[in-house]
């Protein structure tokens, strides 16, 4: 409407200038007839003929300082309104030509304009009533080809709004319905179009995120299958456990010196698994119990960790221990023999991938070393290394490991017990194979309680 209204006032006022132009060349012609009459005397007849095919009362002329009447008829009066088009501006025509269609009545206007040949100007006689109903319906059909085009636009713009924004609309409102009613389904993902614009970023994105949630409730559904499965078998393995916990006592007891060396270890491990069943699943529960954190020698817990993962019979693979000698650590001793456990049985297993012709040394190389506060041990191997695509989610349950048979847990286990000692482990860049570095600071000691034990000592 606004367009409509910025072409229309020009669009009249031009409108109304050139029916006044017209008037004022068809005057034009007639004046040269009427002054080429002999003596200038034209029959009233052929005059009012003249004046009726001009649209016009009179016909006057100015040569020199002589104004002359070429021809009338039935001239008014009075003049009640004077145009001079000679001097006429834009502004003016728009302010003449309005005011020529809100007036009322027959009004006579005298329009003055440039003659030709030597005359000044010409001027002429009109009805302004013809002129305005002209100019109504000019206005008519402006209107009518205004609104025609401007349902042609809507038109338009609605068919645009339809397929560009409103049924894609309707296809995301739809997928985002039929996914919230099976979002276990990968039927229901979305394909997204080939669109450059915001409405095919949603479509991507939605895709992505889709199939993100597919997978991870996907794999929730298997670790719940999990869960009901631990958890009908955790109390008969207990009992196994534990009447194997009977025999490995009554083993203690026999004199031979090589069963009194293996019988403790066996009781250890033994009772560490009943421990892991009682829990149901460690990595299972909500969260890890709080480190019974002492100060311990790490030596003794390496050893330990080496044995249980078959290294010391094993001449395979090379062990070495580079810990500092009688380095301690302020921690969970069976937490912390977990964390070395997994990472060194993620170590073997690297190692076990590694292919058959590969003639290169099989090592695995755990270090020890003090920092200040912090003590640093690190477990390195010469296996193929982790993979880049897995190092993205590397302490993600469920989600590195890439080997037949992996639960993709040891990790995870790990990095939850090294954050429960308020710890760091992550994996240290540029190294052969795989080198994970775990930092497990000192805990804060209270001065108060410090004096307090050295007063009671």
């Amino acid at each position: 409407m606004i367009a409509l209204l910025m072409i229309y006032v020009p669009s009249i006022a031009n409108f109304w200038t050139n029916r006044l132009n017209d008037r004022l060349a068809a005057a034009n012609t007639a004046a040269l007839v009427l002054d080429a009459a002999p003596l200038g005397m034209v029959p009233d007849s052929l005059a009012r003929q003249i004046l009726t095919s001009v649209g016009a009362r009179a016909v006057a002329i100015k040569m020199g300082q002589q104004r002359r009447l070429l021809a009338s008829a039935d001239l008014p009066a009075a003049i009640d309104r004077d145009i001079d088009l000679r001097t006429l501006t834009v502004w003016s025509a728009i302010v003449e030509s309005f005011e020529t269609m809100l007036d009322t009545g027959n009004q006579t206007i005298r329009v003055v304009g440039p003659a030709p040949g030597g005359a000044q100007f010409i001027e002429v006689v009109v009805d302004e009533k013809p002129l305005r109903l002209a100019m109504y319906r000019f206005s008519r059909n402006l209107l009518v080809v205004s609104l025609g085009i401007a349902m042609l636009a809507a038109g338009l713009v609605y068919l645009a709004l339809h397929y560009l924004f409103v049924r894609p609309m309707r296809r995301l409102t739809a997928n985002l319905v039929g996914f919230h009613e099976n979002p276990e389904s990968a039927a229901r993902i979305i394909v997204p179009s080939q669109r450059g614009d915001e409405i095919g970023v949603a479509e991507r994105e939605l895709s992505d995120m889709q199939r993100d949630l597919v997978s991870m409730l996907s794999q929730k559904s298997r670790l719940a299958a999990l869960g009901l499965a631990v958890s009908k078998i955790n109390h008969d393995l207990r009992n196994l456990l534990a009447s194997s916990q009977l025999l490995s006592d009554q083993l203690a007891s026999v004199p031979d010196p090589r069963v009194q060396r293996f019988a403790p270890k066996l009781m250890r491990s033994l009772e560490r698994a009943i421990d892991f069943c009682q829990s149901t699943l460690s990595y299972g529960r909500a969260q890890e119990a709080e480190p019974d954190r002492r100060m311990i020698q790490v030596e003794p817990v390496v050893t330990e960790v080496r044995e249980s993962a078959g290294l010391a019979a094993d001449a395979s693979i090379t062990w070495i221990n580079a810990i500092e000698r009688g380095l301690s650590i302020d921690a969970d001793p069976d937490q912390l023999f977990r964390v070395l456990l997994n990472l060194v049985r993620n170590a073997v297993q690297a190692l076990d991938s590694r292919p058959k012709g590969d003639a290169a040394t099989l090592q695995i190389r755990i270090t020890g070393r003090r920092e200040g506060s912090v003590a640093i041990i690190e477990v390195s191997d010469t296996g193929p290394g982790v993979p880049a695509k897995a190092r993205e989610h590397l302490f993600e349950a469920f989600q590195t490991s890439g080997r037949p048979g992996g639960s993709g847990l040891g990790l995870a286990i790990a990095a939850e017990l090294v954050r429960a000692h308020g710890g760091d482990i992550h994996l240290v860049e540029g190294t052969i194979g795989a080198t994970f570095r775990v930092s497990i600071p000192d805990r804060p000691v209270e001065l108060q309680s410090v004096r307090n034990e050295r007063a009671r000592a």
